[in-house]
């Protein structure tokens, strides 16, 4: 039986110049309306406590807000708010018309019910897509608010003219921010879809021989460099979504950002990978934009 040879060259999935992009389609559009007397898009989050990951986040999406020409609002609360107090601000921002959308960044501390939290944010400014409504409408094939980082890595692919149609993609994690949604979106009969999907998580045997079967990874287990290279095959698609702080001394910041994937292994194996950081994360916060925009047009729900 003949090998396949090992993949010796690869071309980097580059998420920050791609969401760069979808800036400034975004920014022409607010451009445009601005233009024609209207209503300005206004994203609005909520932070909860001083999760250093957190804050990073929602420092950035103030600022892509301000790239765009996007009003924004950061309301801030100490970790010790009470779950009705919070679920009341949330009420607060669904009443609030001169908010689009808006998100609650997660993690949130643990006497706080995340379920109970996204299920009072109104679908229509549920601009990350967590909403079950907004989920069942992705699931049925309707027009949602989607997930950001999921429509995010499926926007990646098509904008590097990836085929994925017939492909065997394995999604590593389950989650119902990522894994799951991600394994809907690729599945489905769209442009960019139209996988043969597997979604294995922390009970799935023999997960290597899975992965080397794959055409396309999309790694979201949230353990960092859990996927190596022994688990790819020759010429595989890998889209790494992980993004753990690991200590590191070297830095000034104290640590340095892992993804799923051990990169220096993978990548020679394969034929595109992205890259951690710049590779899915400032894909997120460009859909996140994108859903915004909807949401100021009316585009799922109407105003």
């Amino acid at each position: 039986m003949t090998t396949a040879p090992e993949a010796t060259s690869y071309q980097l999935i580059d998420g920050k110049k791609t969401a760069e992009e979808i800036k400034v389609e975004i920014a022409a559009e607010v451009e445009k309306i601005k233009a024609l007397g209207g209503k300005i898009p206004h994203l609005a989050a909520i932070l909860v406590g001083h999760d250093g990951g957190s804050e990073t986040y929602v420092r950035n999406k103030v600022l892509a807000c301000e790239r765009v020409g996007f009003g924004s609002t950061l309301l801030r609360y100490e970790d010790d708010i009470s779950e009705a107090e919070l679920l009341a601000k949330v009420e607060e921002l669904n009443q609030d018309a001169s908010i689009d959308g808006f998100i609650v960044q997660l993690p949130l501390p643990a006497h706080i019910s995340a379920d109970k939290v996204i299920e009072t944010i109104r679908p229509e400014k549920d601009v990350d897509g967590f909403h079950p409504m907004n989920i069942g409408r992705m699931v049925a094939g309707l027009p949602a608010l989607l997930p950001a980082t999921p429509s995010g890595i499926v926007e990646l692919l098509s904008r590097y003219g990836i085929e994925t149609s017939g492909q065997h993609c394995v999604v590593i994690g389950r989650s119902n921010i990522v894994g799951t949604p991600v394994s809907i979106l690729l599945a489905k009969n769209l442009d960019t879809g139209n996988c043969t999907v597997t979604l294995c998580h922390s009970r799935t045997r023999n997960l290597a021989e899975i992965t080397r079967t794959a055409d396309i990874v999309v790694a979201a287990i949230g353990r960092p460099e859990f996927v190596t290279a022994d688990m790819v095959r020759p010429g595989a698609i890998v889209i790494d979504v992980g993004t753990t702080r690991v200590a590191d001394a070297s830095k000034k910041s104290g640590f340095t950002l892992k993804g799923d994937v051990d990169f220096a292994g993978v990548a020679p194996k394969s034929s595109y990978i992205t890259p951690v950081p710049g590779g899915v994360g400032p894909m997120t916060i460009a859909m996140l934009l994108l859903n915004t925009l909807r949401a100021a047009k009316g585009e799922i729900y109407a105003r």
